[in-house]
Protein backbone atom coordinates (compact mmCIF):
# COMPACT_ATOMS: atom_id res chain seq x y z
CA UNK A 1 0.00 0.00 0.00
CA UNK A 2 0.76 3.77 -0.34
CA UNK A 3 1.97 5.74 2.59
CA UNK A 4 3.30 8.91 3.55
CA UNK A 5 6.41 8.71 5.55
CA UNK A 6 8.36 11.35 7.96
CA UNK A 7 11.68 9.29 8.16
CA UNK A 8 13.82 12.06 9.91
CA UNK A 9 12.01 14.67 11.82
CA UNK A 10 12.14 18.35 9.89
CA UNK A 11 9.47 19.74 7.69
CA UNK A 12 7.16 19.24 5.38
CA UNK A 13 9.02 19.24 2.60
CA UNK A 14 10.89 15.82 3.71
CA UNK A 15 7.91 13.51 4.34
CA UNK A 16 8.16 10.40 1.21
CA UNK A 17 5.82 8.48 -0.50
CA UNK A 18 6.49 5.08 -0.32
CA UNK A 19 5.03 1.01 -0.83
CA UNK A 20 5.00 -0.85 2.63
CA UNK A 21 2.71 -3.28 3.63
CA UNK A 22 -0.35 -3.79 4.38
CA UNK A 23 -1.44 -4.09 7.83
CA UNK A 24 -3.53 -7.29 9.18
CA UNK A 25 -6.42 -6.92 11.72
CA UNK A 26 -5.94 -8.91 14.90
CA UNK A 27 -8.50 -9.83 17.37
CA UNK A 28 -10.28 -6.66 18.76
CA UNK A 29 -9.63 -4.95 15.55
CA UNK A 30 -10.85 -3.59 11.84
CA UNK A 31 -8.90 -3.04 9.06
CA UNK A 32 -9.91 0.37 7.18
CA UNK A 33 -9.61 1.30 3.53
CA UNK A 34 -8.60 4.68 4.18
CA UNK A 35 -10.89 7.25 1.64
CA UNK A 36 -10.07 10.56 3.64
CA UNK A 37 -7.50 11.35 6.00
CA UNK A 38 -7.64 15.08 7.77
CA UNK A 39 -4.79 17.10 8.83
CA UNK A 40 -4.58 19.67 11.33
CA UNK A 41 -1.93 22.23 13.12
CA UNK A 42 -0.16 19.91 15.66
CA UNK A 43 0.67 18.10 12.07
CA UNK A 44 3.18 20.75 11.45
CA UNK A 45 5.02 20.14 14.94
CA UNK A 46 4.70 16.38 15.15
CA UNK A 47 7.05 15.62 12.15
CA UNK A 48 9.02 18.40 13.51
CA UNK A 49 9.25 16.78 17.00
CA UNK A 50 7.73 19.49 18.98
CA UNK A 51 4.34 18.12 20.03
CA UNK A 52 3.49 16.86 23.11
CA UNK A 53 3.62 13.20 21.40
CA UNK A 54 6.76 12.03 19.51
CA UNK A 55 6.15 8.93 17.24
CA UNK A 56 8.51 6.15 16.35
CA UNK A 57 10.30 6.78 13.49
CA UNK A 58 9.02 5.97 10.23
CA UNK A 59 5.16 7.41 10.79
CA UNK A 60 2.38 8.66 8.84
CA UNK A 61 0.94 12.29 9.36
CA UNK A 62 -2.66 13.15 9.79
CA UNK A 63 -4.60 12.03 13.13
CA UNK A 64 -8.23 11.27 11.83
CA UNK A 65 -9.28 9.12 9.06
CA UNK A 66 -12.46 8.13 7.30
CA UNK A 67 -13.05 4.94 5.14
CA UNK A 68 -14.55 2.11 4.82
CA UNK A 69 -13.98 -1.25 7.02
CA UNK A 70 -12.45 -3.92 4.67
CA UNK A 71 -11.65 -6.69 7.22
CA UNK A 72 -12.03 -7.31 10.54
CA UNK A 73 -9.77 -9.54 13.64
CA UNK A 74 -11.43 -12.20 15.99
CA UNK A 75 -14.34 -11.41 18.45
CA UNK A 76 -15.52 -8.26 16.28
CA UNK A 77 -18.27 -8.96 14.08
CA UNK A 78 -18.10 -9.91 10.52
CA UNK A 79 -21.22 -7.57 9.47
CA UNK A 80 -18.82 -4.41 9.95
CA UNK A 81 -17.64 -5.14 7.19
CA UNK A 82 -18.39 -2.54 4.59
CA UNK A 83 -19.66 0.22 7.25
CA UNK A 84 -18.40 3.85 6.59
CA UNK A 85 -16.47 4.88 9.66
CA UNK A 86 -14.39 7.46 11.03
CA UNK A 87 -11.46 7.12 13.48
CA UNK A 88 -9.29 9.01 15.82
CA UNK A 89 -5.72 7.86 15.48
CA UNK A 90 -3.60 10.31 16.73
CA UNK A 91 -1.01 9.70 13.94
CA UNK A 92 -0.65 7.46 11.01
CA UNK A 93 -3.75 8.42 8.95
CA UNK A 94 -1.64 9.42 5.38
CA UNK A 95 -1.68 5.86 4.21
CA UNK A 96 -3.72 3.75 2.13
CA UNK A 97 -4.96 1.42 5.60
CA UNK A 98 -5.18 1.55 9.09
CA UNK A 99 -5.84 -0.47 11.47
CA UNK A 100 -7.76 0.23 14.51
CA UNK A 101 -9.46 -0.77 17.45
CA UNK A 102 -13.50 -1.88 16.67
CA UNK A 103 -14.44 0.85 19.64
CA UNK A 104 -12.45 3.29 17.92
CA UNK A 105 -14.03 3.10 14.45
CA UNK A 106 -17.20 5.35 14.33
CA UNK A 107 -19.98 4.81 12.07
CA UNK A 108 -19.83 8.37 9.86
CA UNK A 109 -23.48 10.45 9.66
CA UNK A 110 -25.37 8.95 6.70
CA UNK A 111 -25.58 12.21 4.81
CA UNK A 112 -22.18 13.47 4.71
CA UNK A 113 -19.04 12.55 2.70
CA UNK A 114 -15.28 11.16 3.30
CA UNK A 115 -13.69 14.10 3.06
CA UNK A 116 -15.84 15.93 5.81
CA UNK A 117 -16.67 13.54 8.37
CA UNK A 118 -12.74 12.86 7.80
CA UNK A 119 -12.36 16.40 9.97
CA UNK A 120 -15.31 15.77 12.66
CA UNK A 121 -13.06 14.24 15.24
CA UNK A 122 -10.19 15.91 16.35
CA UNK A 123 -11.63 19.88 16.20
CA UNK A 124 -15.21 18.73 16.95
CA UNK A 125 -14.05 16.73 19.57
CA UNK A 126 -11.37 19.08 21.21
CA UNK A 127 -14.00 22.27 21.11
CA UNK A 128 -16.88 20.56 22.62
CA UNK A 129 -14.50 19.34 25.43
CA UNK A 130 -13.02 22.61 25.76
CA UNK A 131 -16.58 24.33 25.58
CA UNK A 132 -18.88 22.04 27.46
CA UNK A 133 -16.28 19.85 29.69
CA UNK A 134 -14.23 22.56 30.98
CA UNK A 135 -15.28 26.15 30.05
CA UNK A 136 -19.20 24.91 30.86
CA UNK A 137 -20.16 27.62 28.38
CA UNK A 138 -24.12 28.78 29.49
CA UNK A 139 -26.78 30.42 26.77
CA UNK A 140 -26.26 33.94 27.11
CA UNK A 141 -22.56 33.79 27.68
CA UNK A 142 -20.04 35.35 25.56
CA UNK A 143 -17.33 33.74 23.98
CA UNK A 144 -14.49 35.03 22.34
CA UNK A 145 -12.88 32.59 19.32
CA UNK A 146 -9.33 33.71 18.80
CA UNK A 147 -8.22 32.38 15.13
CA UNK A 148 -11.62 32.14 14.49
CA UNK A 149 -11.20 31.21 10.58
CA UNK A 150 -8.88 28.00 11.13
CA UNK A 151 -10.52 24.23 11.75
CA UNK A 152 -11.10 24.88 15.56
CA UNK A 153 -11.29 28.53 15.66
CA UNK A 154 -14.76 27.67 13.48
CA UNK A 155 -15.60 24.50 15.25
CA UNK A 156 -15.72 26.48 18.27
CA UNK A 157 -17.95 29.62 16.57
CA UNK A 158 -20.42 26.74 15.84
CA UNK A 159 -20.47 25.01 18.68
CA UNK A 160 -20.34 27.91 20.67
CA UNK A 161 -23.77 29.34 18.77
CA UNK A 162 -25.02 25.80 19.47
CA UNK A 163 -24.13 26.09 22.97
CA UNK A 164 -26.37 29.49 23.08
CA UNK A 165 -23.51 31.53 23.20
CA UNK A 166 -22.98 35.22 21.85
CA UNK A 167 -19.69 34.42 19.51
CA UNK A 168 -17.15 36.91 18.80
CA UNK A 169 -14.56 35.72 16.18
CA UNK A 170 -11.46 37.34 16.14
CA UNK A 171 -9.10 36.77 12.61
CA UNK A 172 -6.68 38.56 11.17
CA UNK A 173 -8.48 39.22 7.71
CA UNK A 174 -11.40 40.58 6.78
CA UNK A 175 -11.79 37.80 4.57
CA UNK A 176 -11.42 35.35 7.02
CA UNK A 177 -14.20 36.98 9.03
CA UNK A 178 -16.50 36.98 6.83
CA UNK A 179 -16.55 32.89 6.94
CA UNK A 180 -16.94 33.65 10.14
CA UNK A 181 -20.11 35.12 10.16
CA UNK A 182 -21.55 32.39 7.27
CA UNK A 183 -20.68 29.89 10.56
CA UNK A 184 -22.60 31.98 12.96
CA UNK A 185 -20.60 34.55 14.48
CA UNK A 186 -22.55 37.45 16.03
CA UNK A 187 -19.58 39.97 16.05
CA UNK A 188 -16.10 40.38 14.61
CA UNK A 189 -12.54 41.68 15.40
CA UNK A 190 -9.52 42.19 12.86
CA UNK A 191 -6.80 41.61 15.56
CA UNK A 192 -5.01 43.44 12.80
CA UNK A 193 -6.68 46.53 12.98
CA UNK A 194 -6.22 47.47 16.36
CA UNK A 195 -5.72 46.16 19.78
CA UNK A 196 -7.77 43.42 21.02
CA UNK A 197 -8.23 43.80 24.29
CA UNK A 198 -10.27 47.42 23.94
CA UNK A 199 -12.33 45.45 21.05
CA UNK A 200 -13.24 42.74 23.11
CA UNK A 201 -14.07 45.58 26.00
CA UNK A 202 -15.91 47.86 23.66
CA UNK A 203 -18.17 44.80 22.17
CA UNK A 204 -18.84 44.03 25.94
CA UNK A 205 -19.95 47.35 27.03
CA UNK A 206 -16.97 47.23 29.63
CA UNK A 207 -18.02 43.97 31.06
CA UNK A 208 -15.53 41.84 29.26
CA UNK A 209 -15.85 37.93 27.69
CA UNK A 210 -16.71 34.87 29.67
CA UNK A 211 -14.32 32.43 27.72
CA UNK A 212 -12.01 32.72 25.74
CA UNK A 213 -10.81 30.20 23.04
CA UNK A 214 -7.28 30.72 22.50
CA UNK A 215 -5.71 28.08 20.03
CA UNK A 216 -3.02 30.80 19.14
CA UNK A 217 -1.54 31.66 22.00
CA UNK A 218 1.70 34.54 21.68
CA UNK A 219 0.73 38.16 22.18
CA UNK A 220 -2.48 37.90 21.41
CA UNK A 221 -3.25 35.19 24.66
CA UNK A 222 -2.43 38.24 27.28
CA UNK A 223 -4.58 40.80 25.43
CA UNK A 224 -7.87 38.26 25.34
CA UNK A 225 -6.93 37.62 29.40
CA UNK A 226 -7.13 41.42 29.98
CA UNK A 227 -10.60 41.49 28.24
CA UNK A 228 -12.27 38.84 30.48
CA UNK A 229 -14.25 39.36 32.69
CA UNK A 230 -15.41 38.56 36.16
CA UNK A 231 -15.45 34.94 36.48
CA UNK A 232 -13.71 34.52 33.16
CA UNK A 233 -12.27 31.52 31.97
CA UNK A 234 -9.56 31.22 29.96
CA UNK A 235 -9.33 28.10 27.43
CA UNK A 236 -5.50 26.93 26.12
CA UNK A 237 -6.11 25.60 23.40
CA UNK A 238 -2.57 25.80 21.62
CA UNK A 239 -0.02 28.21 20.17
CA UNK A 240 -0.39 28.00 16.18
CA UNK A 241 1.53 31.38 16.40
CA UNK A 242 4.27 29.81 17.91
CA UNK A 243 5.12 31.30 20.79
CA UNK A 244 4.16 29.87 24.17
CA UNK A 245 2.71 33.23 26.55
CA UNK A 246 4.28 33.77 29.91
CA UNK A 247 0.78 34.65 31.69
CA UNK A 248 0.70 37.74 34.62
CA UNK A 249 -1.40 35.96 37.30
CA UNK A 250 -2.00 39.25 38.59
CA UNK A 251 -4.41 39.31 35.94
CA UNK A 252 -6.04 36.25 36.58
CA UNK A 253 -6.15 37.03 40.41
CA UNK A 254 -7.68 40.72 39.80
CA UNK A 255 -10.71 38.98 37.91
CA UNK A 256 -11.10 35.53 39.53
CA UNK A 257 -10.04 33.76 36.04
CA UNK A 258 -9.91 30.43 35.35
CA UNK A 259 -6.98 29.32 33.35
CA UNK A 260 -7.92 25.84 32.07
CA UNK A 261 -6.13 23.86 29.96
CA UNK A 262 -7.47 21.59 27.43
CA UNK A 263 -5.44 18.42 26.14
CA UNK A 264 -8.48 16.35 24.20
CA UNK A 265 -6.13 13.96 23.31
CA UNK A 266 -5.02 13.25 27.03
CA UNK A 267 -8.79 13.85 28.57
CA UNK A 268 -10.38 11.08 26.24
CA UNK A 269 -8.29 8.43 27.70
CA UNK A 270 -8.57 9.26 31.46
CA UNK A 271 -12.43 9.65 30.70
CA UNK A 272 -14.22 7.80 27.65
CA UNK A 273 -17.19 7.85 29.13
CA UNK A 274 -17.63 11.71 28.45
CA UNK A 275 -15.99 11.66 25.21
CA UNK A 276 -18.70 9.01 23.96
CA UNK A 277 -21.27 11.19 25.13
CA UNK A 278 -19.65 14.53 23.51
CA UNK A 279 -19.18 12.89 20.03
CA UNK A 280 -22.69 11.47 20.46
CA UNK A 281 -23.96 14.75 20.52
CA UNK A 282 -21.36 15.69 17.93
CA UNK A 283 -23.10 13.54 15.78
CA UNK A 284 -26.56 14.34 16.58
CA UNK A 285 -25.68 17.88 15.71
CA UNK A 286 -24.07 16.83 11.89
CA UNK A 287 -27.13 14.44 11.68
CA UNK A 288 -29.13 17.39 12.00
CA UNK A 289 -28.07 19.55 9.94
CA UNK A 290 -26.60 21.75 12.66
CA UNK A 291 -22.63 21.43 12.17
CA UNK A 292 -21.53 21.37 8.60
CA UNK A 293 -17.42 21.22 8.64
CA UNK A 294 -16.04 24.20 6.28
CA UNK A 295 -13.47 21.93 3.93
CA UNK A 296 -10.81 24.19 2.63
CA UNK A 297 -9.33 22.11 -0.17
CA UNK A 298 -8.41 18.47 -0.17
CA UNK A 299 -5.17 17.03 -1.30
CA UNK A 300 -4.48 13.72 -3.15
CA UNK A 301 -2.01 11.43 -0.83
CA UNK A 302 0.73 12.94 -2.83
CA UNK A 303 0.57 16.53 -2.06
CA UNK A 304 0.43 15.86 1.76
CA UNK A 305 3.32 18.15 2.16
CA UNK A 306 1.95 20.79 0.18
CA UNK A 307 -1.28 20.44 2.57
CA UNK A 308 0.85 20.68 5.80
CA UNK A 309 2.72 23.57 4.47
CA UNK A 310 -0.05 25.24 3.93
CA UNK A 311 -1.43 24.83 7.24
CA UNK A 312 1.89 26.04 8.31
CA UNK A 313 1.77 29.00 6.36
CA UNK A 314 -1.58 30.67 7.68
CA UNK A 315 -3.38 29.85 4.03
CA UNK A 316 -6.02 27.82 5.69
CA UNK A 317 -9.55 28.41 6.36
CA UNK A 318 -11.28 25.68 8.18
CA UNK A 319 -9.93 21.83 7.53
CA UNK A 320 -7.35 20.70 4.90
CA UNK A 321 -8.22 17.02 3.89
CA UNK A 322 -5.83 14.24 2.06
CA UNK A 323 -8.53 12.14 0.07
CA UNK A 324 -7.37 8.71 -1.57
Amino acid sequence: MRAVLCEAFGAAENLVLKEIDKPVAEEGQVLIRVRAAALNFFDTLIIRNKYQYTPDLPFSPAGEISGEIEAVGAGVDPARIGERVLAYIRWGGAREYVVVNAEEAILMPEAMEFEQSAGLMITYGTTIYALKSRAKLQPGETLAVLGAAGGVGLAAVEIGKLMGARVIACASSDEKLDLCEVHGADLRVNYKLGDLKLALKGLTKGHGVDVVYDPVGGDLAEAALRATGWYGRFLVIGFASGTIPKMPLNLVMLKSVDLLGVFWGEAIVRNPEEHAQNMALIMQWVSEGKLKPHLHQSYPLEDTAKAIAAIQNREVKGKVVITL
